[in-house]
């Protein structure tokens, strides 16, 4: 991934921005009225003073529960009215659209969350992905490569969630179904039973995987036709590992149900005993090596993995821009500390060249000096945002 200034600017038929925010009763706001002019917005203040909690605010424009993974009544102020309510305006070819979601509090108790799109309530934050694409980066995944299989899946699951708006729900569909059928398994449930949730998990896994594997090709193929030993984000091998992902590599859909359908039968009394379906997406593993190197990313220096964790998600934003034609929003929690001078001044210069909007915060504003000009550069206090 070249990154120097012959690297061409990343050209996508839409460039949604963020033009205003609002917040009510969202965790240490009160209120919050933001106006935004610049593609690249720059947060800085001490640690607690709400930073990340504007990237969380914007992170649940998705699917999903943000970039913090937070059950929504937690988003919810203390002291406030129990719900919370996030606004944003979208200026996209010159044309503005309103989008909203937030958790309503029920007059009979409890609460929902709504989604409305220029004030029109829709049925899912999956609308969403028609307006924004968002991807991000936390402090939380900088542990990715050496953590736990789950860990490299939900960050796998977020990838393709980006360009595929429904995999989601079929992600979460599967999740019941492997439910069901462990049940089934630990109280012995009847064999029709089991033949028909081994049916629906077949299918749902297939599909799964296949999303899973689209993404992960496509990924691959824009980071090999990138690829530069000499930039300071090294360039990733990687793929997806696991007995289903060799299934649907080399059969047909129908081929490959067919045949988890055959391995899920032949494996209850394993499965019974260990608790949990053992074969299927749930097992599946993200492999990650550093391509210059040729060694895995876990096996890496934290600076290396840092390095290797960044270009992977630029290089997927530029993969939702080609494959949505919109240039996605970009979430870079506490970035600027990370890496030298150097290193920040390509990733600025990267972030520019998405031609998109990207959020970035950090604790020491001297870390966006280098921002100076070309960003809207914004002092973060407990409950306030001034420029």
């Amino acid at each position: 991934m070249a990154l120097d200034s012959a690297t061409p600017t990343v050209f996508a038929a839409r460039r949604p921005r963020v033009r205003r925010l609002m917040l009510a009763d969202y965790r240490s706001y009160p209120a919050l009225d933001l106006a935004v002019d610049e593609p690249i917005v720059a947060l800085s203040g001490e640690n607690g003073a709400g930073k990340t909690n504007v990237l969380e605010a914007l992170s649940l424009f998705t699917p999903g529960r943000g970039l913090r993974r937070a059950e929504f009544s937690e988003c919810a102020r203390s002291g406030g009215s129990g719900g919370f309510s996030v606004s944003l305006t979208l200026s996209d070819d010159g044309i503005d659209t309103q989008l909203g979601t937030g958790l309503e509090a029920e007059p009979a108790g409890g609460a929902n969350r709504r989604c409305r799109i220029d004030r029109v309530p829709v049925a899912s934050p999956r609308d969403f992905a028609d307006h924004v694409r968002i991807v991000w980066m936390t402090p939380a995944m900088d542990g990715l490569f050496a953590g736990s299989a789950g860990e490299r899946r939900r960050f796998l699951d977020r990838l393709v969630l980006t360009v595929d708006a429904g995999h989601g729900a079929r992600v979460g569909a599967l999740e019941r179904a492997l439910r069901n059928r462990n049940r089934l398994l630990e109280t012995g449930g009847e064999t029709a039973w089991l033949d028909a949730t081994e049916r629906e998990v077949a299918e749902l896994g297939v599909a799964v995987t296949a999303a899973r594997l689209e993404t992960v090709g496509r990924l691959a193929a824009l980071v090999a036709s990138e690829r530069d030993d000499a930039s300071p984000f090294p360039w990733a091998d990687f793929a997806l590992a696991g007995e289903l992902e060799a299934l649907v590599a080399d059969r047909t859909a129908l081929e490959a149900e067919d045949r988890y359908r055959d391995l899920l039968a032949g494996s209850r009394s394993r499965d019974a005993a260990a608790g949990r379906t053992l074969i299927g997406p749930q097992a599946s593993d993200l492999v990650v090596r550093h391509g210059r190197k040729q060694i895995e990313a876990r096996a890496c220096s934290t600076g290396e993995q840092k390095a290797l964790l960044t270009g992977l998600v630029l290089a997927h934003a530029r993969l939702v821009a080609t494959t949505a034609g919109m240039a996605p929003l970009v979430l870079l929690d506490e970035i600027a500390a990370h890496f030298d001078p150097s290193r920040r001044r390509a990733l600025f210069d990267e972030l520019g060249r998405l031609g998109g909007q990207a959020w970035l915060t950090g604790a020491d504003p001297a870390g966006f000096v280098d921002l100076a000009g070309r960003a809207q550069i914004l002092r973060v206090t407990p409950g306030r945002i001034e420029g």
